[in-house]
């Protein structure tokens, strides 16, 4: 604490107390921290509790226990939580492995009981959407009215996501070829480029895709090369990368007799293979080999909305 003390030494007036005063909290706060850090448990306890699916809060609460990697988060999932009893029950579990505690309700009633018994516990709960609320009502200036599983309803934007999933596994690895006019995206790629989770992905942000795979030697199909206001984008990867994973799918379905198939010089060829084609047709690119599949398919959103005019963003919007 000596040397934060001294570096205010100088200042002169009313000031100098106040000054040693925050060096000495700030002094007390390294030490607190510098403790913690010393000894961190190897684990704790995570409570998600939500009167809907809980897919929003168990993403926002993943992004940040990840920054965390040293301590792994014991997650307790508490969906549809929506009445005194069901909350009753869930407490009891937070009182059992006490945690932190985050939560999306609406209902004022539940909220106060939650904040209520976390302090009894003694343990930190947080409503995480409330920041992002207070936001909107201080710009729009209204207050919210509290809809139960809101992001949920039934509307046209949620029939919209299930016909793109529905369309998006008719049309995965090439089926129904005929159709790949009504797409709104078509994913090209090599064996194990993640083309089908990546078209999942985007079916469920309301995009209708299909995927094709590429091989050398095979004409794609005709309905491809016509023209069409599908957005094309081929998906790559390293040699090595695609090596691995068709390693790992050879040994899990117990085949002998693909050597080609995993062979790194072949499927350097058929990587080339995809990058010429596309080029040729002016197809963008996306190499898959450090993304994940979210992170794919948020680039390849971005590129569809760079290359389509306004009237084609409304998929996917919402």
């Amino acid at each position: 604490m000596g040397p934060l003390v001294d570096a205010h030494v100088h200042i002169s007036g009313g000031r100098r107390e106040q000054d040693e005063l925050a060096a000495w909290q700030l002094s007390r706060i390294l030490v607190f921290s510098t403790t913690m850090t010393s000894h961190l448990p190897s684990s704790f306890h995570l409570h998600l509790i939500s009167d809907a699916t809980g897919e929003t809060l168990t993403t926002m609460a993943k992004a940040a226990a990840v920054q965390y990697p040293q301590v792994r988060a014991i997650e307790h999932v508490h969906p549809l939580v929506r009445t005194e009893k069901q909350l009753d029950r869930v407490l009891r579990e937070v009182e059992q492995a006490p945690g932190i505690v985050l939560y999306t309700v609406v209902k004022k009633g539940l909220i106060a009981e939650i904040e209520r018994r976390c302090r009894e516990l003694k343990v930190p709960c947080l409503h995480v959407l409330e920041p992002i609320m207070k936001v909107f009502e201080s710009y729009l200036g209204a207050p919210q009215t509290p809809i139960v599983a809101g992001q949920h309803l039934l509307d046209a934007n949620y029939f919209r996501r299930i016909d793109a999933l529905n369309f998006a596994m008719a049309h995965d690895d090439g089926q129904l070829p005929q159709d790949l006019n009504v797409a709104d995206i078509i994913i090209l790629g090599i064996s194990r480029t993640s083309k089908t989770p990546t078209s999942i992905y985007l079916a469920q942000r309301g995009f209708k895709t299909a995927n094709l795979p590429l091989v050398p030697g095979i004409e794609l199909p005709a309905q491809l090369t016509r023209p069409h206001t599908a957005f094309v984008v081929g998906l790559v990867a390293s040699a090595e990368r695609i090596a691995e994973i068709r390693r790992n799918r050879v040994h899990l379905i117990g085949d002998r007799n693909l050597a080609d198939y995993v062979d790194r010089d072949q499927i350097a060829n058929e990587v080339q293979y995809s990058r010429r084609l596309c080029a040729q047709h002016g197809w963008p690119v996306i190499d898959v080999t450090r993304r994940s599949v979210e992170e794919t398919a948020a680039t390849i959103i971005r590129l569809f909305h760079d290359a389509k005019p306004v009237e084609r963003q409304e998929a996917g919007d919402g």
